[in-house]
């Protein structure tokens, strides 16, 4: 398969070790230096595009892609505001794209457990939740589009919830996400239900960011050749 990398920091990197390390073959890598690339004959060749930037850069990426009619897996958070566009621009143009805020299998398992948790907890409202994410330094949105998820299966879940909130919370219905930058800290998460007598957590600590490149490529093997929105429920049948 023939791969376009968009972003060459370390996870860019990582992914196309990974890549290289499978049979594929990484047919354009763009950066910040040479966006011009995206008109490119090589860019055209890829049967799917590679996605990890920044927030600020993301959607214009993806426009880049779909103006070369090539697929893209795109892992990069904080570009949310523009999903209806992109979901519509899968619909009606028939463009390709798999998006995922995680795309480590242990996480995608552990967003599985954090839903079923916050079944059960629905019925103890002597529990309350609360959330810490904790990522490199580097790291530009907080917080974590992976935490976003995780709230968002709380949210679904258990009644007496409906908001989440970054910092100090205001309302009972709203719970609290705490956001450290700290070292290189691939990701931690761990949500904590606490009551008068107890705690229970649940905790995903990544030990590297291959866990998210291998991922990022079995997605793009899933990707190429279709067409729509996809997401890990698709690749994984959670």
């Amino acid at each position: 398969m023939n791969i376009a990398l968009i972003g060459y920091g370390k996870m860019g990197k990582t992914i196309e070790q990974i890549a290289l390390n499978r049979g594929h073959q990484i047919v354009s890598i763009i950066d910040i230096d040479n966006r011009k690339d995206f008109y490119s004959e090589n860019f055209k060749k890829a049967d799917v595009a590679i996605e990890f930037t920044t927030p600020a850069t993301a959607y214009d990426n993806y426009l880049q892609c779909f103006e070369a009619n090539v697929p893209v897996v795109s892992g990069t958070t904080g570009w949310l505001n523009h999903l209806e566009e992109i979901k519509k621009k899968c619909t009606e143009e028939g463009k390709t794209f798999f998006y995922a805020s995680n795309f480590s299998i242990g996480v995608n398992i552990f967003f599985a457990v954090n839903k079923y948790l916050a079944g059960l907890m629905n019925n103890f409202p002597d529990y309350d939740v609360k959330m810490t994410e904790t990522h490199h330094i580097h790291k530009l949105d907080a917080p974590s589009g992976t935490a976003i998820t995780l709230a968002e299966g709380i949210i679904e879940q258990i009644d007496r919830k409906n908001n989440w909130k970054l910092g100090r919370v205001d309302q009972p219905a709203e719970f609290p996400i705490h956001a450290i930058r700290e070292g290189e800290v691939p990701g931690i998460h761990e949500i904590v239900y606490e009551s008068e007598v107890d705690y229970i957590s649940i905790k995903h600590d990544a030990k590297s960011r291959a866990g998210f490149a291998l991922g990022a490529v079995v997605a793009a093997e899933f990707t190429a050749g279709k067409t729509g929105f996809l997401g890990m429920e698709d690749l994984f049948k959670f």
